[in-house]
């Protein structure tokens, strides 16, 4: 099984996974396309398996990025480690986005694992349980816009990306600041 998700994961990769198929796959592992059923339940099966090994693997270059790191330190490493995974494994990256076909609990389970991740490293900023939540749907967007930005080349001006990811996150941290001031002061 792990031979055809790393063929698998290699092509979505290459090709992007929506032009992932079982003949695309049992070309590369040199096999005939019905061999690959005795291993796995077909496309979906192979589609769940990546969107929970990209899960688990995101989340754990997230987590070592941030160790030793607090506070702004953690958060912008953690936004740095999001953006890098995207970019040195766009397929495998876009197999966490995907919602395959019935209920998986390890998709949940490896989701709920990088959601906690974030609401770890939040914890500093004294946030509610809701406005923590509302924060990290906030920090996903930015770093998951980063990622597609880079992956379509869309960003052309002659400045320094990364310069730009720091500002975004730093203008995101200083927000949260001025969100959790004006809670207080509505309570």
């Amino acid at each position: 099984m792990q031979t055809i998700l790393e063929a698998a994961a290699e092509l979505a990769d290459q090709e992007g996974v929506h032009g992932l198929t079982l003949a695309s796959i049992s070309k590369k592992l040199n096999v005939r396309p019905p061999s690959l059923y005795n291993h796995i339940e077909g496309l979906g099966g192979i589609r769940t398996e990546l969107a929970v090994w990209g899960l688990t693997s995101l989340y754990e270059e997230m987590a070592i990025s941030i160790q030793g790191a607090q506070k702004d330190e953690a958060v912008c490493n953690m936004a740095r480690a999001y953006i890098d995974f995207a970019k040195k494994r766009p397929g495998l990256y876009a197999a966490t986005l995907l919602k395959p076909a019935g209920e998986d609990k390890r998709i949940e389970e490896a989701g709920g694992q990088i959601v906690n991740l974030a609401l770890s490293v939040l914890k500093p900023y004294d946030l509610d349980s809701v406005s923590a939540i509302h924060a990290v749907r906030g920090l996903r967007s930015i770093m998951h816009g980063f990622a597609a930005l880079m992956q379509n080349r869309a960003f052309g001006l002659p400045y320094d990306i990364e310069d730009s990811l720091e500002m975004a996150i730093c203008a995101f941290l200083a927000g949260l600041d001025t969100c959790r001031k004006h809670r207080r002061q509505d309570i």
